[in-house]
């Protein structure tokens, strides 16, 4: 799958990404077909070219019919004088419309038919923004009212970006370090130093780019795209580059506004080597019944592994190391998790690269009729074969034969049909 490189070294924000997606060969029609499946205002969207510093680049065109700014406008004035006057882009045509909870905007996501790779990756930006912006108004994520974030062209950068990750089958996303800005600049609580604390504080734990400029650069939204779906930052690897996006922001500064996205082939010699985030907490003061409930939450939200280790904790007090394996674009989620359903008071991340076998199902014929298995290998050589234990529990009851004696049948079974395949392929 191909794996998508983000140039931050100018700043990030949702519409400078989706316009770089679209102009990196995204389909348009399909992300606005899918948006208008969702309960939200009827809108317009697309993108027209521009010149930024003699860049030729896509700028995201956006803007709501029924809106009452957009009406004593008219359909056809410039875009410039349907633009808010702040921020990296001037967020296009800002649609604010009343406050909305995250916790709406997250249900809507879950409760919509979009693939689930999108609803997903979606489910984590808005997750993730929720977090930044709890922590600092002192308030639970899930109560979090958002203002610029949750103005409804936001909603649709945020969605539409995800929609042009699935539309281009993105799987990886790594990223430069992110020029942020500097100075001040006025927003919905009053005015606040740049980065705005929202941006801060989704920009914990990120490299940022050395690059002093007056104006906001990366916005809340550019933010968390960064910290929910990219797996790691640095220079551009030693990849094969398949198609280069340029999405334009509406402000004009002495360096091309602008962000550039890499399309690219899977990395070189190691297309099995993934990045996995690794999330940790111990607790002393929670039931085995409360433990259980929350292994099954985590694994609900796509958690790769979750298991339990006992410990000693201070005051010799016995306790349980909790260990989360999962993908970084997961990781908000199931941080939230943790956070609401134990007794912790945070959450340690760290991220690691791990060798992954390529995986397949099969249902393979046995003497005992056929048996589901799951197969772990690289190129010719098999180095896993897991029988489902449902399929093998079944077979040997019904037989009256040893559990035993059909996991044998059924890696017998997927060996010689695997031998016979490469030979046929050979």
């Amino acid at each position: 799958m191909p794996l998508l490189y983000l140039d931050c070294q100018y700043g990030i924000s949702g519409d400078m990404t989706l316009a770089a997606l679209i102009d990196a060969g995204a389909d348009c029609d399909y992300i606005t077909r899918s948006l208008r499946s969702l309960p939200i205002d009827a809108f317009v969207l697309g993108v027209t070219p521009v010149d930024q510093q003699g860049i030729q680049a896509k700028m995201l065109r956006l803007f709501f019919p029924l809106d009452d700014h957009n009406s004593r406008a008219g359909a056809n004035a410039p875009m410039a004088s349907r633009a808010a006057p702040a921020g990296p882009s001037a967020l296009h045509h800002h649609h604010h419309g009343p406050e909305r909870k995250a916790a709406a905007i997250l249900a809507m996501i879950a409760a919509s038919e979009l693939p689930e790779r999108v609803r997903r990756r979606a489910g984590a930006v808005f997750s993730a923004l929720a977090r930044a912006e709890g922590k600092i108004h002192g308030v639970a994520p899930q109560e979090v009212r958002f203002h610029e974030v949750g103005a409804m062209d936001s909603i649709i950068d945020i969605l539409g970006v995800c929609l042009a990750l699935e539309n281009l089958d993105i799987e990886t996303i790594i990223a430069s370090p992110v020029a942020t800005g500097q100075g001040k600049q006025r927003m919905a609580h009053g005015c606040y130093p740049i980065p705005a604390p929202a941006t801060a504080e989704l920009l914990t734990g990120i490299p940022l780019a050395d690059f002093p400029v007056e104006g906001e650069l990366t916005t809340p939204t550019g933010a968390a795209f960064l910290s929910a779906l990219v797996s790691e930052f640095r220079a551009l690897p030693a990849v094969t580059i398949g198609a280069i996006g340029y999405g334009a922001g509406k402000r004009r500064f002495s360096h091309p506004n602008i962000l550039r996205v890499f399309v690219c082939a899977a990395r070189g010699l190691e297309p099995e080597r993934e990045t996995v985030a690794t999330l940790q907490c111990e607790v002393d003061d929670i039931s085995g019944e409360n433990l259980g409930y929350v292994m099954q939450e985590l694994f609900d939200q796509r958690a790769l592994d979750v298991y339990y280790t006992p410990v000693y904790m201070k005051k010799n007090r016995p306790g349980t190391l909790i260990t989360v394996l999962c993908r970084p674009e997961d990781t908000a989620m199931l941080e939230e998790i943790l956070l609401v359903e134990t007794p912790t008071f945070g959450v340690r991340r760290s991220l690691h690269s791990r060798l992954a076998l390529r995986r397949r199902s099969e249902t393979v014929p046995t003497p005992y009729g056929d048996i589901a298995v799951k197969i772990g290998y690289r190129g010719e050589r098999i180095y896993q074969i897991s029988p489902e234990y449902e399929h093998v529990r079944r077979a040997a009851k019904n037989g009256n034969v040893p559990y035993d004696l059909v996991w044998g049948a059924a890696r017998q079974s997927v060996q010689s049909l695997w031998a016979s395949a490469w030979r046929k392929m050979k």
